[in-house]
């Protein structure tokens, strides 16, 4: 009896103790796995806030790399470049072929020939290039002799042009409204009224689109503005002696005809101021007269008188 009491109570003990490992290893679990789930809810929300920013970011970035739709730059080149060249002629036919193969103008030549305080000889030349030739034509005369300098400006005028466009826009759309109204107008005054605005209106619309037209020519082709310098001073030989008789001869009857030529005008104004000339002449013939006249009465002394 004693010994199924102590049975039972041992195992009833057991028992205890085994429940009660049961519950602590499942509340164990149980705070264990809560545990465990809170770093990502955790990292989820820092994720969340550390990823809005980076995600407006993005955005914003997306936003600034997109490409805004805009015009081709609408510019006016002008470029400038100083040569040292052997001979200023020779290069000078040599970028007229230049120019008549790149479909270009010859704007402007310029050339000064050698003189005492400047002995070496250069040229000026002015030419227009379309504008998708300018750095081809520009390595093409680079090759015509030593570059001194080379520069390349240019003006963007898409601004002006789009101005321009809009008020030649509004202008023809004005023109077509005087229009309409100037054919709906009853009396004359209105039409005359109307007409005189019509007028106004269409001379402005002149003016815009040759200045439009302009600046779309400036801009469709470059100026290039080509400065040539002989690179060897040259110095004029001495002529022939040949020459030097020659000139010395043409001197000498261009001289002999200005001569002859000077004294035939002083003899032209001779003969027109003939008249005053008779005149004065006239009256000095006439002073000298009387002077002689009455110099024998003014010349009588007192003892010629006394004797008498």
């Amino acid at each position: 009896m004693y010994a199924s009491t102590k049975l039972l109570h041992t195992s009833a003990l057991f028992v205890s103790v085994l429940l009660g490992g049961v519950i602590f290893t499942s509340c164990a679990s149980s705070h264990q796995s809560a545990n465990k789930a809170l770093p990502p809810i955790a990292a989820d929300g820092a994720a969340n806030q550390a990823t809005a920013p980076v995600n407006e970011s993005s955005i914003s970035q997306k936003a600034e790399a997109t490409p805004i739709a805009r015009s081709r730059p609408q510019l006016i080149k002008k470029a400038a470049i100083s040569l040292t060249v052997n001979s200023v002629d020779q290069t000078i036919d040599a970028v007229s072929q230049i120019i008549n193969k790149q479909q270009g103008d010859l704007i402007g030549l310029k050339q000064q020939q050698p003189k005492n305080d400047n002995p070496r000889y250069t040229a000026t030349i002015q030419l227009r290039i379309p504008e998708n030739l300018l750095e081809s034509t520009l390595e093409e005369l680079a090759k015509l002799g030593t570059v001194e300098n080379r520069n390349i400006t240019a003006e963007d005028v898409g601004d002006r042009l789009v101005d321009f466009q809009a008020r030649l826009t509004n202008l023809q759309k004005t023109e077509a409204n005087l229009q309409k109204i100037m054919d709906r107008a009853g009396s004359v005054r209105d039409v005359l009224s109307v007409a005189q605005e019509l007028s106004n209106v269409r001379e402005t619309i002149e003016q815009i689109d040759a200045q439009l037209k302009s600046l779309q020519n400036q801009v469709a082709y470059s100026t290039i503005t080509l400065n040539l310098e002989a690179a060897v001073s040259s110095t004029s030989p001495q002529p022939a002696f040949g020459l030097q008789v020659q000139e010395t001869w043409n001197n000498s009857t261009h001289s002999l005809s200005a001569f002859s030529v000077g004294l035939l005008k002083l003899g032209i104004w001779l003969i027109v101021y003939s008249p005053y000339l008779l005149i004065f002449a006239a009256l000095i013939y006439g002073f000298t007269r009387w002077r002689r006249t009455h110099s024998p009465r003014l010349t009588q002394t007192p003892e010629s008188t006394s004797s008498e």
